[in-house]
């Protein structure tokens, strides 16, 4: 009884990143790809964390500075900072991150709700937290970081 118990739940990959000096991670499914194309294009009058647009193989990605997005300060462009291209519906963004870090296997039984303030940062855009032995891990709800973009994108884009 106790293996199928353990086994209703599957392990999640978390792909873990750093925005500043915060650890956060987000379900791996959720990553289209990772990539170090830095060439954007700016969108006049979009709001200030949305760093501009870059093509990707023919697909208009929109560039998300996620380290303004959550109220940390902008993010660094340098040798390693990534876009994290994720899969959402109908259109392609991309997360700014300072640094990619590891896959992290992570026991869903093991993530806590996400305080109402972690480090500064709106609880509203993690589903909770994930503690290994040396880290903590704020696991990106990405339907809350990414709500109102196309609204912003198309509003910027009209003008």
């Amino acid at each position: 009884m106790t293996e199928s118990n353990t086994s209703s739940k599957e392990t999640i990959e978390l792909s873990t990143f750093y925005v500043g000096k915060a650890l956060c991670g987000m379900d791996i499914l959720k990553v289209q790809e990772i990539n170090k194309l830095m060439e954007m294009t700016k969108v006049p009058q979009a709001p200030d964390y949305m760093v501009g647009i870059l093509n990707l193989r023919g697909q208009i990605v929109t560039i998300i500075d996620l380290g303004q997005k959550l109220g940390l300060g902008s993010i660094e462009v340098n040798n390693d900072s990534r876009n994290i291209i994720v899969n959402t519906p109908g259109e392609h963004v991309g997360l700014l991150v300072s640094k990619i870090s590891d896959v992290v296997m992570a026991d869903p039984d093991r993530v806590e709700p996400a305080p109402a303030n972690m480090n500064g940062i709106q609880g509203t855009f993690f589903t909770g937290v994930y503690k290994t032995e040396n880290k903590l891990i704020g696991i990106l709800n990405i339907k809350e970081v990414l709500r109102l973009e196309s609204d912003n994108l198309s509003r910027g884009l009209e003008r």
